[in-house]
């Protein structure tokens, strides 16, 4: 008896994720979810330079003053509840000093240049199509920062506003990285601060958009992270306590049809090696002055060096 519906989703054969592909990530929360996994099975990825950015204008804008390379100035900090902020990137990046803000802005835009650059795979989690427009300059914000919401407009990209960021995205990356594979996904954590029904509207206008511009012969392409939760996954045992994000057993399941998807088969045959080590890594013995412990030390120490010889760039 079958108990689930299993979303088909087509393997990649042409341009899989190997240990020697070059994975950027922007978006929302979940793309951290994504990001930590590629880089607990020590891929070559980068996530969120500007922290997280829940919707596609947010991205845009990050990835159109990377390629441009903007020099953020005094005149794109403000100061509010004692530190100073950026309305383009998330108050991970805000700092109690305004020039370490602005270094570690413009820092961040130097290597979103490099990475986008030199890029095989970009996956882009898209959170909502629901934006705030800071009225006193007429622009729409990646965050907030906890100002007052009565100095912003609260609006809903329409799907053809969508598509046409997206279809930026595409152009921008392409005019630096013709080979670079973009991989579209929406996140499956539901944004019920904006209602129920909003959260299926802003879903839908994403879902709506990706599908406009999605074409592998093209290099991009769709990953139904968002379907998967909503469908295979329609259970609340798969959600954290609030509810509203998935729990680990989710998204190690999303993790997992990730990897079906787009992991090489041979990379998969090194991630079982860099598992192995990272347990091994992370075990406490009983006793650590045992010799059956310094013996485990030693072959421990003897499969790190093997990896790190035929994968340079890893860090164990």
């Amino acid at each position: 008896m079958i108990l689930q519906t299993q979303i088909p989703i087509a393997k990649e054969t042409y341009n899989p994720i190997t240990y020697d592909s070059k994975t950027v990530l922007f978006g929302s929360c979940f793309s951290e979810n994504i990001g930590s996994k590629l880089a607990y099975f020590k891929f070559q990825s980068t996530q969120n330079p500007f922290g997280i950015l829940f919707h596609p204008k947010a991205i845009e804008n990050l990835i159109t003053n990377a390629i441009n390379e903007k020099e953020y100035t005094e005149e794109d900090t403000f100061f509010v509840n004692e530190r100073w902020h950026c309305f383009d990137a998330h108050s991970s990046l805000s700092s109690s000093d305004k020039n370490e803000l602005l270094s570690n802005l413009n820092q961040q835009v130097t290597a979103t240049n490099q990475h986008l650059k030199n890029a095989s795979h970009i996956v882009i989690t898209l959170g909502t199509s629901w934006v705030y427009r800071f009225i006193e300059t007429d622009t729409i914000v990646a965050n907030c920062h906890k100002i007052p919401q009565k100095k912003f407009l609260k609006e809903v990209l329409s799907v053809d506003e969508i598509t046409e960021s997206l279809e930026a995205i595409i152009a921008l990356v392409k005019s630096i990285n013709q080979k670079a594979n973009i991989i579209f996904t929406v996140s499956p954590v539901r944004h019920l601060k904006d209602g129920f029904t909003q959260n299926q509207q802003s879903k839908s206008h994403l879902i709506s958009a990706i599908h406009q511009v999605a074409e592998p012969k093209n290099y991009t392409h769709y990953f139904p992270s968002y379907e998967i939760m909503m469908d295979e996954l329609r259970d609340y045992r798969f959600y954290a306590e609030d509810m509203i994000h998935p729990n680990k057993t989710a998204i190690n399941y999303i993790w997992k049809k990730f990897t079906d998807s787009w992991i090489s088969e041979d990379s998969k045959e090194t991630m079982k090696e860099v598992s192995t080590i990272q347990n091994g890594i992370h075990h406490r013995p009983f006793n650590p002055n045992s010799e059956k412990h310094q013996q485990f030390l030693q072959r421990l120490q003897i499969n790190i060096k093997k990896l790190e010889d035929k994968y340079p760039f890893m860090n164990l």
